[in-house]
């Protein structure tokens, strides 16, 4: 699996703070081992985000994500829950 990121996810990343990009990472280094670790609390998206899928980053943080290909997972967003469901 590869994964990319998405000009978006770039830029709502460097909005982050410093916490939740650290924590992004360790999140991310999980995802590389098991897509579906339980700490990710990864699940699929309905709505708006169809074909999307979302990991819990902080309490309150998620990144969603999609699958690009069959090889390549493309992180599409990272923001707080509310301002992604809203």
């Amino acid at each position: 699996m590869r994964v990319s990121f998405h000009r978006h996810f770039d830029k709502d990343y460097k909005k982050c703070s410093l916490k939740v990009r650290e924590q992004f990472k360790k999140k991310l280094s999980v995802f590389f081992e098991n897509p579906f670790d339980p700490s990710l609390e990864n699940h699929a998206l309905h709505g708006e985000w169809l074909d999307f899928r979302s990991i819990n980053i902080t309490g309150d943080y998620r990144a969603l994500y999609h699958h690009a290909s069959d090889e390549v997972v493309e992180f599409f967003a990272i923001d707080t829950h509310n301002n992604l469901y809203e």
